[in-house]
């Protein structure tokens, strides 16, 4: 059996995990006499792209030989120069593309590009779907200006997140919480409420262990600046903490945070509330390609409701708590009907042995929201 290389390629583009926010990752293979003659995959602190470290490596062996890369090499000067012209100076003779790059800096210019200097390009379909998934939070961010948000949350089977009263101990096993410091390492941003913060007093931190190219902003949603300075995240700030919060505020408990060395953000919405969808909008600013929203009941019906969340990623475990008070995972007004009810598509379900799963599923988003 032939030897896959852009499943290679693929594998070479994950080691970039957490390292090349605000890029995409992206692996390449450059293939001479059905011999690898170069290997590269980007991250931001190298500077160079994949392609052009891939080339470095394969040196006078990439005149005549076929390149693998998991995303269309770039056509125009940012950091780097265009990898498609590098390419082309190199005597590369094939092209093998996964995917596409919506970055209107290039969508489709690199291919034609190739092309037009008479290289093959030839598009691995098999592997695009792989190659979309690896950088789906950079192909949104292209496509929308705005961060992919993930809703995270553990819940029992019948959908609560909190009892009534003692809520110590986890809901779900150290297994589960341990992929989701997969998730948490993966993204650029963590949001959540501030009823999480005063019940909680978490530290929201990547716990992976594993390298970052930008520290994780950790972002509360507080209306009325009710964070302790005392509390870890505030004990903990090292310019990664944004308290959004709104006009109503203190001026002078604003002013105590921001001494400690936290960024406070006013973001005025309906009802005196912290408007979410500002709080994206300046992650787009800032170029998060990816955030995670951590939070309680009322928080993520409020998410889910503005049209701010793009997915879902809920943790099951094998309990029942049952009753009318315990939390919902998404509490509010909710939806009044079930033909209201929000919709969502391309689930798919991540089994975490021996007895729990984890849902993963896209909204539909609806015209009026964001």
């Amino acid at each position: 059996m032939s030897r896959d290389y852009m499943a290679e390629a693929l594998a070479l583009a994950r080691r970039g995990t957490a390292l090349t926010s605000p890029n995409p990752m992206v692996g390449a293979i450059i293939v001479k006499d059905d011999e690898i003659v170069g290997r590269g995959f980007h991250t931001w602190s190298e500077l160079k792209h994949a392609e052009i470290l891939a080339l470095e490596e394969a040196g006078d062996r990439a005149r005549g030989a076929t390149i693998y890369v998991t995303l269309e090499p770039c056509a125009h000067t940012g950091r780097t120069g265009p990898c498609a012209d590098a390419l082309i100076s190199a005597g590369i003779k094939k092209v093998v593309v996964a995917s596409t790059d919506p970055n209107p800096l290039v969508a489709g210019e690199g291919l034609r590009r190739l092309r037009a200097s008479g290289v093959t390009v030839e598009m691995a379909d098999e592997h695009r779907e792989a190659a979309e998934k690896l950088n789906e939070a950079f192909l949104h961010f292209m496509r929308t200006g705005r961060p992919l948000v993930t809703l995270k949350s553990a819940l029992t089977l019948d959908g609560k997140i909190a009892a009534p009263y003692d809520n110590t101990g986890w809901i779900t096993s150290e297994r589960a919480r341990t992929h989701v410091q997969v998730l948490r390492h993966a993204s650029d941003a963590i949001i959540t409420g501030i009823g999480t913060v005063l019940s909680d007093n978490p530290l929201l931190t990547d716990r992976s262990e594993f390298p970052r190219a930008r520290p994780l902003l950790r972002i509360v949603l507080d209306s009325t600046l009710r964070i302790s300075p005392n509390s870890k995240l505030v004990q903990s700030a090292a310019g990664d903490l944004l308290i959004a919060t709104t006009s109503a505020a203190s001026p002078e408990r604003r002013k105590l945070l921001e001494a400690r060395g936290v960024e406070v953000r006013s973001f005025d919405g309906p009802h005196g509330r912290v408007d979410i969808r500002d709080v994206i909008s300046l992650l787009g600013e800032r170029r998060c390609l990816s955030a995670m929203l951590e939070a309680g009941s009322i928080v993520n019906w409020a998410a889910l409701e503005s049209g701010a969340v793009d997915k879902v990623f809920l943790y099951y475990a094998p309990k029942i708590l049952g009753g009318l008070e315990s939390l919902p995972m998404a509490g509010g007004a909710g939806r009044l009907s079930r033909i209201d009810a929000i919709q969502l598509h391309g689930t798919t379900l991540h089994p975490i042995p021996p007895d729990e799963f984890a849902v993963e599923a896209w909204l539909v988003k609806e015209a009026k929201k964001i």
